[in-house]
């Protein structure tokens, strides 16, 4: 029987046993084991890694442990470039597309009116969210720990909090959106894109109301539905403000 001594960082120990949280710790394994399968093994879904150091060394997912290794196991990180220490993926997970999982509907919906590419289908299957985040190197988004587990994931986030509001303020705080807001660029129903339209040209589909009290108009470039800062804006603002303030 080997021995390794591990210590994880940051929100990587919400993932943990209590008396393994921000120590460093000792796991006793047998056999030829990659350390990515040690991490998993301890519960740590490598899809929220961002880097390993194994005796001060950055290492790939597919190193070999040996006997009496240290390794330190860091996320995501925003805010400092760790280009040079990567060897798990190309570049920092920072691209702010997104693919969320089926219980994340309304986070989906707060993500696009912040200006984010959030794709979601409220019948989607485990494999096809896997496969889609995968192929288009989105950042998958999700309440399933195992989904994030699966070899094919390389970009991903267990969101902690049950509430969509604070599940919002998590997610900007900990990928730190801040900075890449862009509000009412997205359509909130289908995620595509905004552009200005004259209001001549969709007069015949505004309500009276709407029509006398309005003159400025966004419509989707892919369902066609249209948007105007009526009395839902204020309500859509505070949400912006609580990422922007959570980032």
């Amino acid at each position: 029987m080997a021995l390794a001594r591990f210590r994880f960082y940051e929100e990587l120990n919400d993932f943990l046993p209590r008396e393994r949280r921000k120590v460093e710790f000792t796991q006793a394994f047998a056999g030829r084991r990659s350390v990515k399968d040690l991490i998993e093994s301890l519960g740590v879904p490598h899809a929220e890694i961002e880097v390993i150091l194994v005796n001060g060394e950055s290492v790939g997912f597919d190193r070999i442990v040996d006997d009496g290794d240290r390794v330190s196991v860091y996320p995501m990180f925003e805010a400092l470039d760790v280009t040079p220490l990567l060897r798990l993926r190309e570049r920092p997970l920072r691209d702010p597309r997104f693919a969320l999982d089926v219980p994340l509907g309304t986070l989906t919906r707060y993500l696009r009116l912040c200006g984010f590419d959030a794709w979601y289908r409220n019948d989607a299957r485990d494999d096809a969210l896997a496969s889609l985040a995968a192929c288009e190197g989105r950042v998958l988004l999700t309440r399933d720990r195992a989904l994030l587990k699966r070899r094919i994931v390389s970009r991903g986030y267990y969101v902690r909090a049950t509430r969509p509001r604070e599940q919002l303020r998590e997610v900007s705080a900990r990928l730190q959106l801040a900075g890449l807001i862009q509000p009412f660029r997205r359509c909130i129903r289908c995620n595509g894109e905004l552009r200005p339209v004259d209001k001549e040209r969709v007069v015949d589909r505004l309500q009276p109301a709407t029509r006398s009290r309005y003159d400025a108009f966004r419509e989707c470039a892919s369902c066609g539905r249209l948007y105007w800062s009526g009395s839902h804006m204020r309500r859509m603002e505070a949400l912006i403000e609580l990422a922007r303030q959570a980032g």
